[in-house]
């Protein structure tokens, strides 16, 4: 996958910048003095706030499907399906914030008032597992009460305040960090991808911090198990605030989805016009241009100055940039379908990863290991990955590359893409072995630590393909859309959280149509979960191949 992207050069050595030039601002709305703002400065406060914040996140989802099963009582399939129906309201919600921050409030604003509606949401379902009146009842020998409106209506409503705070959030984090290193300066622009890397990685520290929630919350109390989180989360908005003398902000520039609009119908009311052979003949109006480019010509109408033109009026006529910003999304569109599929076996962790653990035996002597907690080891990967993967790996491709970030972005997402398959092959050779040894009347189910390689691998994956994905988003993103192009990345987890929704409802009718468990039985012993995930590893076999293809063909944006 050689070809699939330029790269810009090894560093380039220039002169010394005393302001950032990349058109951001600081906290006075003056020219950033680099030696005061941004670069690694502004960051630890990014990425605590990150770290908390995911931490509270994780705390409530990671064990998300073991309080609908145990407290509310819901079924294996209600509950996976209730799972990732709210991870993609997360993430369909980012969009929300992202037209937000581009188009009114910008990064800095949108991540405080919505980190407000995050805690609201954390102290609701705090509440809801703590105050007698609006927790679930406990079930009396075989029969467990259903749940009463009210108790419902706290926990949902909890939790999908959660998911609004968290679609403000997310499209903003790491767009923001990213604002902290000046484009122009060749020293930043290394320090910047490096950035993405240490972005990630804390994600995984506050996740890998949740573990000890799950422990809390099944053996102590849901209550407190929510009520940590809480707390971790107002942290999360202290730390962000501290930081704000040191941040460099970049100004809203207009509403996106209005540029696009406009575009489409210049286009269209100009569809029997011809484009000019010359491009310098097209209408141009912006400073800060982006190469004209000859592919999806058709947009180009849009550009064409005819007779007596009113140029004030943008929905008859774009300029080239505004033409080709539209041009760049066509493009992504192919490299952002791509992580549907990824996103949908990932989605597995925090569903029915954990529910065949609990199938399996997690007994350590008298102490019985959560499941969920077994998460921990894809954190660990991570964690072992991204300074692997900075430290090491880049420094030894980049002898045999000869660019500065050693593979290109492309070529690290579709690493990541291969190494998804293993994850979930490994896990479907475990649950065969489960299978096996649950049918040959062994006292002694198999040990739950069989899960270790499928979680560790899928670890592996993430930080090609996640961190991939991130700067891939902000990088070929029109500097009028970043918050909005990284939320595709929140979007394409979305879309991919239902469609493992999706995929477990109709597997389950199609294996239960003769009457029998299915698939995906609440006693796995009777169901067939290997099937299922050799289903997702099919699927994500054909998902590499095509992005493949689309990556080899991928235009990147060229500015001038």
């Amino acid at each position: 996958m050689g070809s699939m992207e330029e790269e810009q050069p090894l560093i380039e050595e220039g002169p010394i910048q005393e302001y950032a030039e990349d058109g951001s601002t600081d906290i006075n709305g003056n020219p950033p003095l680099k030696h005061k703002t941004g670069n690694w400065k502004a960051c630890p406060f990014i990425l605590g706030n990150e770290c908390c914040e995911r931490l509270a996140y994780y705390g409530i989802a990671m064990n998300l499907i073991t309080y609908l099963t145990a407290e509310l009582h819901q079924g294996n399939v209600s509950a996976a399906r209730n799972v990732t129906t709210w991870q993609g309201t997360c993430c369909i919600t980012s969009l929300l914030g992202a037209l937000l921050a581009d188009a009114y409030w910008g990064r800095y604003w949108t991540i405080a008032c919505f980190s407000l509606i995050y805690f609201i949401g954390m102290s609701a379902l705090t509440l809801s597992a703590s105050v007698p009146y609006l927790k679930p009842s406990d079930c009396v020998g075989g029969f467990c009460p259903a749940p009463t409106t009210s108790q419902y209506l706290t926990f949902f409503l909890g939790l999908y305040l959660i998911a609004l705070g968290t679609g403000g959030i997310k499209p903003c984090v790491s767009s923001f960090g990213a604002d902290q290193f000046d484009e122009n300066d060749s020293k930043e622009r290394v320090r910047k991808s490096s950035f993405f890397n240490w972005f990630y990685f804390s994600i995984n520290i506050g996740a890998f911090g949740s573990l000890g929630l799950v422990l809390v919350q099944e053996n102590i109390g849901w209550g407190l198990g929510f009520g940590i989180p809480t707390v971790f989360m107002g942290l999360a908005i202290i730390s962000f605030f501290f930081g704000t003398p040191l941040y460099r902000f970049q100004k809203p520039r207009g509403s996106p989805v209005t540029r696009v609009c406009q575009v489409l119908v210049a286009a269209f009311r100009k569809m029997n016009l011809t484009v000019p052979q010359d491009p310098t003949l097209l209408f141009q109006n912006e400073t800060k241009h982006i190469k004209h480019s000859d592919d999806y010509n058709c947009l180009d109408k849009a550009a064409v100055l005819s007779a007596q033109e009113d140029v004030s009026d943008q929905w008859r006529l774009c300029c080239v940039t505004q033409v080709e910003e539209v041009k760049i999304l066509i493009r992504m569109f192919p490299i952002w379908a791509s992580g549907i599929v990824f996103s949908s076996l990932y989605s597995q962790i925090s569903t029915l990863f954990v529910q065949q653990g609990r199938a399996m035996n997690c007994e350590i002597g008298s102490f019985k290991i959560p499941p969920a907690t077994l998460a921990v080891f894809d954190c660990i990967s991570v964690l072992i990955w991204v300074p692997l993967y900075d430290k090491l790996i880049v420094p030894l491709a980049r002898r045999f590359t000869e660019t500065d970030k050693g593979f290109t972005v492309l070529q690290r997402m579709g690493i990541g893409l291969f190494v998804s398959v293993l994850g979930i092959a490994s896990a479907a050779v475990v649950e065969i072995v489960r299978l096996g040894n649950a049918g040959s009347g062994n006292a002694v189910s198999l040990t739950v630590f069989w899960q270790v390689p499928q979680y560790f691998i899928l670890g592996a994956a993430e930080v090609f393909y996640f961190v991939g994905q991130l700067e891939f988003f902000y990088d070929q993103s029109p500097d009028s859309m970043r918050s909005l192009c990284s939320a595709l990345g929140q979007l394409n987890f979305a879309v991919g959280s239902y469609l493992s929704s999706v995929i477990v409802t109709v597997v389950t009718y199609f294996t239960t149509v003769d009457g029998g468990g299915g698939w995906i039985a609440d006693d796995l012993d009777e169901g067939h979960l290997d099937y299922f995930f050799w289903l997702l590893a099919g699927l994500s076999c054909l998902n590499a191949a095509v992005y493949v293809f689309s990556a080899v063909n991928y235009k990147q944006k060229n500015a001038l």
